[in-house]
This record gives structure tokens, sequence and C-alpha cells, in this order.
């Protein structure tokens, strides 16, 4: 608009002023080699209107031009940027569905136009991994580091995931390491350094970040117990195996006082150290250990097992404890209670305490035990109640041909019988 009113402006002073200058401003002349031109001061102010109205017009078709090519080109890339984000919905659905092929092919052809392209590259990355094609699944990750960079929390948590499905274990184990010292309180990367660590039995590293697993809020109270009980096994089968009974119990003294005062890590080394035949130092545990366990939790049972285990020189101590023990015990610790009690007595030569003992265990049918039985037959017949003994037998193959289709449970790692009770007995009764 200014435009055509500056040119309407100068056309208008030239035809008024044109004559006036005309009459006493003489002419122009434009003269060359090959020619000249002669005008006036009007014909020239009229030329050079023409002119920029020329210059002004041409300009405006190649802006008209430029700008039809610019919402040409917008509009083709909006319709590839729609198609996009279409195609890349459809592509999530169908890995939902397990169509992980098809999601593959729509997700990352869909890259170049979607909005966030580094997404899709790990998504489609994904889906490779899903259906075994790992190639295609680390020629993705290596497009999605090309544009997001090297240091990329997402990509660097997608590589390392599918390196977990992949089962690269060292390789995993090293990216998670870096990725903790990116940020050690992402719950992706804690999540994932839990399944690596625990795969690779790295116990020891699973162990320095269970703190921060704990304040992360990602697994229950029971879940986060259960896992921490996992990795104290694993720690204490690590050091048994590794370092023997001598590197354990310094492992042991090098703990923190929380974990030397945790029931459960005390009863899981007495049982590795009676594995290891050092029954004086599990001994001295489970007499520390029984001063603070209480009847009825499942820890007192796993102790009660131990102390069935345990083969001191003088277990008099024990013995004394158990007794008060039992007579304090309610219904439901009486049986683990009683049973500790016959196996001590047993290896004391008492067999009549022995059998007062082994009859209150059978009363709780319910919390027998598979050896309770053989047990039991055993003292009945080293105290002369061989009517007992026989019906005990009688009892117990009855039992053995009605379960003989179920799986027998786990055996002890050094478990007893009575046979070895036996000669121990006899050994100290000739």
């Amino acid at each position: 608009m200014f435009r055509t009113l500056f040119l309407m402006l100068v056309l208008l002073a030239g035809l008024i002023a044109g004559p006036y200058l005309s009459g006493k401003q003489g002419y122009v002349l434009i003269e060359t080699n090959s020619y000249s031109i002669e005008m006036s001061i009007t014909t020239l102010v009229i030329f050079f209107v023409i002119a920029m109205a020329v210059v002004y017009g041409i300009e405006w078709i190649i802006t008209k031009f430029g700008r039809l090519s610019n919402s040409t080109y917008g509009w083709f890339s909006r319709r590839k940027r729609l198609k996009a984000q279409k195609q890349t919905l459809e592509g999530l659905m169908l890995m939902d569905e397990g169509q992980y092929f098809k999601a593959e092919k729509l997700i990352g052809k869909n890259a170049k136009h979607s909005d966030e392209p580094v997404l899709n590259f790990i998504k489609a990355a994904e889906a490779a991994q899903q259906r075994g094609d790992e190639f295609s699944a680390n020629r993705y990750l290596i497009k999605a580091t090309e544009l997001a960079g090297t240091d990329n929390l997402l990509v660097e948590i997608a590589r390392t995931r599918i390196l977990l499905q992949q089962n690269k274990l060292p390789a995993a184990r090293s990216a998670i390491d870096s990725l903790l010292e990116m940020t050690s309180r992402n719950k992706e990367v804690l999540k994932l350094a839990v399944n690596i660590y625990l795969k690779s039995h790295a116990f020891e590293a699973l162990d320095k970040i269970l703190d921060q697993v704990e304040k992360s809020g990602l697994y229950s109270d029971k879940e986060f117990t259960t896992l921490q009980h996992r990795v104290e096994d694993g720690l204490l089968d690590e050091k048994m195996n590794e370092e023997g009974v001598d590197g354990l119990l310094k492992w042991w003294d090098d703990q923190p006082r929380k974990r030397q005062n945790d029931l459960y890590v005390k009863v899981g080394l007495i049982r590795r150290l009676i594995d290891s035949d050092d029954h004086e130092t599990a001994y001295k545990l489970i007499l520390e250990v029984l001063k603070k366990v209480d009847d009825n939790s499942p820890l007192a049972q796993q102790l009660c097992t131990q102390i069935t285990r345990v083969q001191p020189v003088d277990n008099s101590k024990l013995l004394k404890i158990m007794e008060k023990r039992a007579k304090q015990s309610k219904d439901q610790g009486c049986c683990c209670t009683n049973r500790a009690l016959g196996y001590l007595y047993v290896r004391n030569g008492e067999f009549a305490k022995a059998s007062d003992a082994f009859k209150k265990v059978l009363e709780n049918k319910s919390q027998l035990e598979p050896n309770d039985m053989t047990m039991a037959t055993y003292v009945f017949e080293q105290n002369g109640e061989n009517e007992l003994a026989k019906q005990l037998q009688q009892e117990s193959l009855k039992s053995a041909m009605s379960v003989q289709n179920l799986a027998p449970e786990e055996k002890e790692k050094t478990p007893e019988n009575s046979t070895a009770l036996a000669q121990t007995t006899e050994a100290k009764n000739p």
C-alpha cells in the first residue's frame, strides 16, 4: 500500500511540476557511442515512475512465488508430520499387541518426520530386539545416538536395557555403572541396576545402592526385604566360596553395626559356618541370636533348624536355654523348640528326654518335617520303646505311599541322619 501511494504521489508531482520545469530547466540528454536519447523532464519523471512500478511489480511476483513455495513446502511437511504421528501411534499399538515386525517398520521409517525422532529410533530398536534382530536394534540405537549425542540419558537407558535383553552382561554391567555415575537417583536406572546386578551376581555392587533403591520407592516393604535378603545371602555365599571361613568371618567383622545386628544375616552366617564344619563359631553365634529372636518368628524356626545341625564340643549352655524356652514356648513355636531339644538330647545320649521331646513334636502333625518320623523312630528304639517305634515305621510307610507323587522338599546342605547321631552317641557312651 505504501509503495503504491508513493508511486502515485511521484507521478502526480511529475505531472504538475513537469510543464513548469520543462519550460525553464531544459531537457535531458542520454548519449552513448551508438545512440543518443533526448527527453523532457516530464518524460523522464514518467519513465522513472514506470521503471519503479516494473521493479516493484517484479519484486511482488517473486515474493508471491516465494510465499507460495514456502506454503507448499509447509503443507507437504505438515502432511508428512501428521502421517508420521499417525503411523508411529499405530506402531506403538502393534508393539503392545506383539506384532514387532510391523511395529518396527512403522516406527522406524517415520522417525525422520516425527516430532521426536530419537524416541522413534529407540522404540524401533526395542521392537527389533523383541523379535531377535540384534543387528537392526543396534543400527537404530546408533541413529538415536547420532541425533541425541553420547551422553543422552534416554538413549543410554534404552541401550542398557537392550544389552540386558541380549544377555550381554559384561557390556550391560559397564553401561549401568556409567548410568549410575550420570544419575544415581533415577528410578529406571536403579531398576535396571538391580536386574543387571542380580543376573550377573554382582551382589557387592548391588549392596552399595540398596539404600538408594529403598529411598526411591521402587519396591514395597515386603519386596524390598526379599531383595535385601537375596543380596545378603549372595554376599555370604560369595565370600564363603571365594575366601573360605576365614575370609567370611573377616568380612563379617568389617560389616556395619546395622548388619551385624540383623538376625536374618546372622542365621545365614550360622548355616554357612555349619556347612564348613566350624561348629564352635556357629555355636557362639547361636547363643547370641537366641537372646534376641522371638519364638513365633520365622527366624526362630530357621534357627532351630541350625540347632539340630550344630555339633559343638559342649552344648550345655544351649541345652539350658532351649529347655527354658520349651517351657515358655506357645503352641506355634513349641514344635521347632522341642525338635531342637530332641537333637541336643540325642547328641548327649539322653534318649529318655529325647523321647519326651519327640513325642511333643509328633503331636503337631501340621508342623512335622520330613526327618521327624525317622529321627523319632530311632530315638524310641534306643529308649526301648519298640512298639511305638514300629507304629511310627508303619505310619511313615503309609505317609510315603500317599505322597509319592509330590516333589520332595529341598534337603539341607549337611543333612543329619540317625546313623550319624548313633555314631556320636556311641562315642560319648561306650
